[in-house]
């Protein structure tokens, strides 16, 4: 990523250097996933689209230890392997939206908090900002080379309430909550670095 593209990393040291930890990312182009795996102050795993792991592909992806999902339904796999990473301590990296848009965290769908209320890992959010704005003149699919990139993580947070539920109402309440809060911190990530929404 260094190499590639200019990445400006704001406050990596919000992550925590232990335990388990779910990063919330907003995604608006297909850079984002790869540039966090890049920038991130821990190894990240994935749940990436099983469109992504063809040819030789799929066994980097996987020797990375980037997570499989089908998409068409729910994936008893890649939720047992994204909470095995959570158990094992480790930083599971979600995209809350599900697919690239906007960006703006706009719509949330519930495996964030599904995650984040099973486990009980703090939700750390991440804006990713830069990566969709311009097209490279060589590459027009991808930002332009050695283009500023910014990578801005937030302040830890508990999705949960602390009761420990896991009912459909907590879920809902927890998504309200993640959504409220990675909206918030997007805007702020604007505002620290200058770039409009």
């Amino acid at each position: 990523m260094n190499g590639l593209w200019s990445p400006r990393v704001l406050g990596g040291w919000r992550v925590p250097s232990a335990g388990p930890v779910i990063l919330a990312v907003n995604h608006s182009h297909a850079v984002d996933g790869p540039m966090l795996m890049g920038t991130a102050p821990r190894p990240v795993h994935f749940l990436i689209k099983k469109e992504a792991f063809v040819g030789p592909l799929g066994p980097f992806l996987r020797g990375i230890g980037q997570l499989e999902v089908d998409r068409s339904g729910t994936d008893r796999t890649a939720v047992t392997g994204a909470l095995g990473v959570l158990a094992r301590g480790g930083v599971l990296g979600i995209f809350p939206e599900g697919t690239r848009g906007e960006g703006d965290f706009s719509a949330l769908r519930a495996g964030l908090a599904y995650f984040a209320v099973r486990s009980g890992a703090p939700v750390v959010p991440v804006a990713i900002l830069g990566s969709a704005e311009r097209s490279g003149r060589l590459i027009t699919a991808l930002p332009p080379l050695r283009g500023r990139v910014d990578v801005v993580f937030g302040d830890a947070f508990e999705a949960g309430d602390g009761s420990g539920r896991r009912t459909r109402t907590a879920l809902d309440e927890a998504t309200v909550r993640i959504q409220d809060r990675l909206t918030a911190h997007l805007e702020n990530a604007r505002r620290l670095t200058g770039r409009a929404g």
